[in-house]
């Protein structure tokens, strides 16, 4: 990964009416970057890839692509991207197979041997009519199409919609392999541990409004995480501990087994405790992006209730 931005996105608006469905979104991709985009419905996700994608004018702000605006410029900025929304519809009365081949002639490329490797891969049987097609399946001949070309940037919207646990595994694989040739990729999805798995970074948006950008790793001040100590003696002071939040201890022939929850930044004062003790055992848990969103998501509902 560089430090070149493909995708610049600064303080978007979209108003429809007197609705502002964006207020504030920005965030930027870099070239070789995997970059998470969550939120929960309504948020504005949607809204905002649709303005990236130059099928809405913004209200406010800019949103650049390989330095064009998205907009005046999109038919310029889409030969060199792809894109896979979350609900797909196909020409009912075409194969899977011919399905697939005509979005590439719409891209520009063909049908390749890359084509053939996804096809196997995700196991699509291209000869059956689109009309007959489960959810997942629809989504398969998208996504197959997608990474057949050789586009710049990828915009995955709620991508693995309706395939299974395997499935999702592949397109996990073949995201990491775009982020390996360099590629870049905006994947928007629901689905946390999915996210977790893939991405460099990724923005939080609330409301219509970015409210935190980073790694997951500069994300978890956000959060706490959960810690089980076993020691041979009580570990005295510990609820006095700056940080230490939900302890629950209990003592079983003599020794104390010790549950809480950590605030990340105070753990080298609760390892520098710990090396006076006696530790049997001791388990440390970071928090996961799900413990993220969610840790942010309660706090910001209750300063609102408390507003």
């Amino acid at each position: 990964m560089t430090d070149e931005i493909v995708l610049d996105v600064e303080h978007l608006q979209k108003d429809f009416g007197k609705f502002q469905a964006l207020k504030d979104v920005t965030l930027q991709v870099k070239r070789g970057e995997v970059f998470g985009f969550i939120g929960p419905n309504g948020a504005g996700k949607s809204t905002t890839l649709r303005v990236i994608l130059g099928i809405l004018r913004k209200s406010g702000g800019q949103a650049t692509l390989f330095g064009e605006d998205v907009y005046d410029q999109a038919v310029t900025v889409h030969k060199r991207i792809a894109y896979v929304p979350g609900d797909v519809y196909l020409w009912p009365n075409l194969t899977g197979g011919e399905v697939i081949d005509l979005m590439l002639k719409m891209s520009g490329e063909k049908h390749n041997a890359r084509t053939d490797e996804l096809i196997a891969k995700f196991q699509l049987d291209t000869r059956k009519k689109a009309r007959t097609y489960s959810k997942g399946n629809r989504q398969k001949v998208a996504l197959i199409a997608a990474l057949s070309t050789d586009a710049e940037f990828f915009i995955f919207d709620e991508p693995t919609s309706g395939l299974d646990p395997l499935n999702e595994k592949i397109f996990q694989n073949e995201v990491l392999h775009l982020k390996e040739q360099g590629k870049s990729v905006l994947l928007s999805s629901h689905i946390l541990s999915e996210v977790e798995k893939m991405v460099d970074r990724l923005a939080i948006i609330r409301e219509g409004t970015v409210v935190e950008t980073g790694s997951l790793a500069e994300l978890r001040h956000l959060t706490r995480t959960s810690v089980s100590v076993t020691t041979k003696q009580a570990m005295t002071g510990l609820e006095q501990l700056a940080g230490v939040h939900d302890l629950v201890a209990t003592v079983d022939n003599g020794v104390t087994k010790s549950e809480f929850m950590l605030d990340g930044e105070k753990l080298a004062d609760l390892m520098a405790q710990l090396s006076t003790l006696a530790v049997l055992d001791l388990k440390v848990q970071p928090a996961t992006l799900e413990d993220v969103f969610m840790r942010y998501y309660n706090d910001a509902n209750d300063a609102r209730a408390e507003g």
